[in-house]
């Protein structure tokens, strides 16, 4: 007599945190309601002292070079990416929209799909609270992937993402913060 176990479903997410001069990159992978870390970095465009115009379509060239060699190093299944907010600098919301463009481009022309997470529904999702500081994002992070350290935060943000997607995009802040409590602005 076998037994027969329902196939657990593995899916390998890739978050992303556009940015034209840093962009964070986190891997996860889902194995049914488990999930765990896989890998997570930063694509540097450029220095913070060089930010010309004209060095926008060589900027773009890295973020989406570099997702290229996330996307084939890692071979993710989906894609989650935070969406742009509106800056109180229009240059700048337009600078983002566009490093956000080459992070997506990036993803479908390698065929992948791409969920789009606003930062208010990542926080909810990760920490329970869409107007998390960014601290408590990373701790919530460490904290779910059981990592060694802290991320930095644009690590940390694409990790966040690539969780908020693992949940279906769901508040699970509930289910993620049991057991800890804010403190001082801090996670306790």
């Amino acid at each position: 007599m076998s037994l027969h176990h329902a196939p657990v479903n593995v899916v390998r997410i890739l978050g992303i945190d556009p940015g034209l001069r840093l962009t964070g990159f986190g891997v996860i992978e889902k194995i049914g309601d488990k999930i765990t870390y896989i890998a997570s970095g930063t694509i540097k465009t450029a220095s913070a002292k060089t930010e010309d115009r004209e060095e926008l379509p060589a900027r773009l060239k890295i973020i989406i070079d570099g997702l290229f060699e996330v996307i084939d190093t890692y071979k993710p299944n989906e894609v989650a990416i935070e969406k742009v907010f509106v800056n109180v600098n229009p240059q700048s919301t337009l600078l983002l929209g566009q490093a956000r463009g080459a992070a997506i481009s990036a993803a479908v022309i390698r065929n992948l799909s791409v969920a789009e997470y606003t930062a208010l529904q990542v926080k909810q999702a990760v920490v329970g609270n869409g107007h998390a500081a960014k601290e408590q994002v990373q701790e919530m992070v460490k904290r779910l992937l059981t990592l060694p350290a802290t991320p930095k935060p644009d690590s940390a943000d694409a990790l966040a993402c690539a969780i908020a997607h693992a949940h279906g995009g769901q508040g699970m802040g509930k289910l993620a913060t049991a057991g800890y409590r804010v403190k001082g602005g801090r996670l306790v």
